[in-house]
């Protein structure tokens, strides 16, 4: 297990010599004293990663894209105790983590490997006598700050564009989820990434977050996490005019038509809101029910819901384990008290569990709350086992209050009707809409929101281009120049 920053290839104390504690979620006790970053320590990161920038962007593409494949082998050679580390730390079912964490992370990293010594420039036809080409250049020193949710799934949707594209990078792992990213650092030195191409610099966003997304010679901040700490990071980046992506809050609709596969759909909605405590930007958090089917899908959904095992995340047959802190806890918690004070009804959970084996962890109920769309918990991001459940006449009214939160990250929709399928996906708001499923991602899919769900995107060719820069070159190919050229 590292704990120490990696900076210019090297594990390193921080300056001042601080620490912070890493708790497990589902007992409460210490598993590590992590190197605390500071202002100091992340100039000294940033340092390093321009030192590094001019030998890594000469690098062959197809030799930096080698080492992220090599990265993505190692990463599934090693994936039993990464999957171990991640569930530690993060509370992520053990299961979740060997057959989605893990394999997701690896599949990342060998997309952008291969992605490497793909990324083509263009011929833009002009008038005769020119050749006008574009250049795809990568932007220098990005800094990245990842959250506490999937630390090490976005820490391979941060690094894997970006270092494809010929950037070098200063990543900020959450503070109370660092070790799997600090993991991955040790493993890219073993596989033979130079030095201070990656660097790793744990520690407080307003600290460490803040310094780098202010600090004048990064060129790029890449944020994932709440609305209000992106606006902060737009602010703070405002100083050179960095380049800034962010992937923000969400609160996810999922409309389930009366012409559903009903079980489809009750299993769909509860991976979408349940899957990882429903600690994700793109949760189905909203449950849109037409009024057909909504009685009978809310008994099939309680009844699931019921049965989901909740427990120790180490054990293989846990199904949802704690969150990730204490504090998100209460904040979950609160929003059910927040529920109920606004006349909504609580169907199920709303409270921890009751055996005593939990009591100390992170631990809340899957639950269930029938509201109205203009209640709270129907337009703020509650980020936890919580999801609402609205009942709607037709297509139009679901759409309307599909779209009527400042979100735009992600949203369902469930039917027979393919027309009505690609009718709704087109009508909704959202950066992603799924049909007849739920939170699908693959690395060559774009993902990213609009409105307050932020802007840019991660993954696919448009990540590529969102870590490049368009350079527009004009050579004259005629001998002579044209007669009103200056002489």
């Amino acid at each position: 297990m590292q704990t120490r920053l990696f900076i210019g290839g090297e594990f390193v104390d921080s300056r001042a010599g601080t620490t912070f504690p890493v708790f497990n979620p589902h007992d409460g006790s210490t598993i590590a004293e992590v190197a605390e970053a500071r202002e100091a320590d992340v100039d000294r990161a940033v340092a390093a990663a321009r030192r590094a920038f001019p030998g890594w962007r000469r690098m062959a593409a197809a030799e930096r894209g080698r080492l992220l494949l090599k990265l993505a082998d190692r990463i599934e050679a090693e994936g039993e105790s990464l999957a171990r580390l991640e569930t530690q730390d993060t509370g992520h079912p053990l299961r979740d983590s060997r057959t989605l964490d893990v394999p997701r992370t690896a599949a990342t990293f060998r997309y952008f490997g291969g992605m490497a010594d793909k990324l083509q420039g263009s011929v833009v036809p002009v008038e005769p006598g020119f050749l006008n080409y574009v250049l795809r250049e990568p932007l220098g020193v990005v800094g990245q700050i990842v959250p506490w949710n999937f630390p090490l799934m976005f820490t391979s949707w941060k690094m894997g564009p970006a270092l494809a594209a010929g950037n070098t990078v200063v990543l900020k792992p959450a503070e109370i989820t660092p070790l799997s990213t600090l993991r991955i650092a040790a493993l890219m030195a073993e596989v033979g990434f130079p030095p201070g191409v990656v660097n790793v610099v744990p520690g407080y966003g307003a600290v460490a977050g803040q310094r780098l997304a202010e600090h004048p010679d990064v060129d790029k901040i890449a944020f994932t996490g709440s609305t209000a700490t992106g606006r902060r990071i737009v602010q703070a980046s405002a100083g050179n005019l960095k380049r800034v992506q962010l992937e923000l809050g969400g609160k996810g609709a999922n409309i389930v038509f009366d012409d559903a596969d009903l079980d489809a759909a009750v299993n769909g909605a509860a991976f979408a809101i349940f899957h990882n405590q429903g600690q994700a930007c793109i949760a189905g958090s909203r449950l849109l029910l037409q009024q057909g089917i909504a009685e009978r899908f809310i008994e099939q959904f309680l009844a699931l819901a019921r049965s989901i095992r909740v427990g120790d995340p180490t054990d293989p047959a846990t199904e949802m384990g704690p969150l990730t802190s204490k504090h998100h806890q209460e904040r979950v918690l609160a929003y059910c008290s927040v529920a109920q004070e606004q006349g909504g009804e609580i169907l199920l959970g709303g409270s921890i569990p009751d055996a005593p084996a939990l009591a100390r962890g992170c631990y809340v109920l899957p639950t269930v709350v029938r509201a109205r769309p203009a209640d709270r918990v129907c337009r703020e991001e509650v980020f936890g086992p919580f999801v609402t459940v609205t009942t709607l006449r037709d297509e139009a009214e679901a759409v309307a209050i599909a779209n009527g939160t400042e979100y735009g990250l992600g949203g369902g929709l469930w039917t027979r009707d393919l027309s009505r399928g690609h009718r709704v996906a087109a009508a909704i708001r959202s950066g992603m809409v799924w049909v007849n499923s739920y939170k699908r991602v693959n690395p060559g899919s774009p993902f990213g929101g609009v409105g307050q769900s932020g802007y840019g995107r991660e993954m696919g060719f448009e990540a590529m281009h969102d870590y490049t820069d368009a350079k527009s070159v004009w050579v004259n190919v005629d001998a002579k120049l044209p007669p009103w050229y200056p002489r």
